[in-house]
């Protein structure tokens, strides 16, 4: 039963206000879960940068990202550009620019946790506003905002998306903000550089091990709380009609669930095979790439997609985590590629194979079309932040400020002043495999 438009109006911006103050909440998440995953010594310094993360991002995605993106979208589909800044003294659109400021500082502060414990503070901080500013509102221009990848009922389809016969699937972000933000990480952890000790002389991996498993699990279960803000509350209230989209609501809510559960378990299962026992931190990172893997689909699939979907984000963060640190000899500290990258392209790939409406070859193919269009703008846009920050700040501090810790070289504070000056805590596994907060012993 449909309800008077201006109650429909009403509820449906209350409820994008409750979904940005949702997603902001994940940001403490962010700050625990990469916390537990460093050093003692370090932690202020995660701290300090996930406060950055979303105070000076929040101003950068205001003053230029948010019209940014609907300067690209019309360059990328031939339509009007317009007056993209017209929010400045627009209301209306102030809750909308909210929306998009929490999903923006998402993406930013996954690549913290790639760079965590060497990355100079000034670099960082600029390629924190570079994200936020200029990488990921590109990202939301070709996609969401109509651009390259879209198809637009009103208003001229993307370039792409004409020649292709369809338009790109991300419901709430899986590759717009988390494979963004996964492989500008892992970009960033390359162009960085390992931790000292990470590599021996031959090239083999030896554990750093985080200091805290509480923090790491406890941060992991804030952020999958938050998730419900990030993709149930992509779906409005009521829809177009003014009538209760209790469907799309109701889809949206289970796949989130599902694809949480499904990789949480596939991990678990994948890390007791692996190492011998089931490991927690290994469990709740399966978790989180359950999440990003059915992101993009929860709206789009069955429910036995979004268990599918979700098992296979959580039996491959392991398995990529460990690529990344064999074979490609990048130390990505807490594992962002494998929880967001990898599982934000796998998922969205896949969201034509598991569809309510269908499998389509056509929709497939956009599907991977998309994710190579945005895994390369993720490489090129970040790659160019980190190169211009190195020349402008240097990306890595001294190897004595690294040993003293960056808590103290860069802050000048201790988050744990009873025990870091003596640096025992600092040399507690908190895995019985080691390493990231994850496990990162050989296997």
């Amino acid at each position: 039963m449909a309800v008077p438009a201006g109650v429909a109006d009403g509820i449906n911006t209350v409820w994008a206000l409750v979904v940005a103050f949702l997603i902001f909440f994940m940001q403490p998440g962010f700050a625990l879960l990469e916390s537990g995953q460093v050093r003692a010594k370090n932690v202020g310094n995660v701290l300090m940068k996930n406060v950055t993360d979303w105070t000076v991002g929040v101003l950068a995605y205001f003053v230029l990202g948010y019209g940014l993106s609907s300067v690209l979208a019309s360059l990328t589909s031939g339509a009007a550009i317009g007056t993209p800044f017209a929010y400045f003294g627009d209301p209306g659109g102030w809750v909308t620019w909210l929306v998009g400021a929490v999903f923006a500082m998402t993406a930013a502060t996954i690549v913290s946790g790639a760079v965590a414990e060497r990355m100079n503070f000034p670099a960082y901080v600029f390629v924190a506003v570079v994200m936020t500013a200029v990488v990921y509102p590109v990202a939301t221009g070709m996609t969401w905002g109509g651009g390259l990848l879209a198809v637009n009922a009103n208003g001229p389809d993307g370039y792409i998306a004409r020649v292709v016969g369809a338009g790109y699937l991300d419901f709430a972000g899986a590759t717009v903000v988390h494979m963004l933000g996964g492989v500008a990480g892992l970009v960033g952890a390359w162009f960085v550089g390992p931790r000292e000790g990470r590599f021996d002389a031959s090239g083999d991996s030896h554990p750093i091990p985080g200091h805290s498993m509480l923090l790491a699990v406890l941060g992991t279960l804030i952020l999958a709380f938050g998730w419900y803000g990030f993709n149930v509350g992509t779906s409005a209230i009521y829809g177009a009609d003014n009538t209760l989209l209790s469907a799309q609501l109701g889809r949206v809510a289970l796949n989130t669930t599902l694809g949480m559960g499904a990789g949480a378990v596939a991990a678990m299962v994948v890390s007791a095979r692996r190492q011998g026992k089931p490991d927690p931190l290994w469990t709740a990172n399966g978790l989180l790439a359950g999440l990003v893997a059915v992101t993009g689909a929860v709206l789009h699939v069955t429910w036995a997609g979004g268990i599918v979907l979700g098992a296979l984000g959580g039996a491959l963060v392991l398995p990529t985590y460990r690529f990344v640190v064999d074979a490609l000899r990048v130390d990505d500290v807490c594992g962002v590629f494998a929880v967001h990258g990898m599982a934000g392209a796998v998922g969205t790939v896949l969201i034509p194979v598991f569809a309510t409406s269908g499998f389509s070859a056509t929709q497939l193919a956009m599907q991977v079309v998309g994710v190579a269009v945005i895994g390369a703008w993720a490489v090129v846009g970040s790659g160019a932040t980190f190169w211009v920050a190195d020349l402008l700040f240097g990306l890595r501090v001294s190897p004595e400020e690294e040993e003293a810790g960056l808590d103290a070289s860069e802050h000048g504070v201790a988050a744990y002043p009873e025990f870091t000056g003596g640096g025992s805590p600092d040399s507690q596994p908190v895995s019985a495999d080691g390493g990231y907060a994850g496990g990162d012993g050989d296997d």
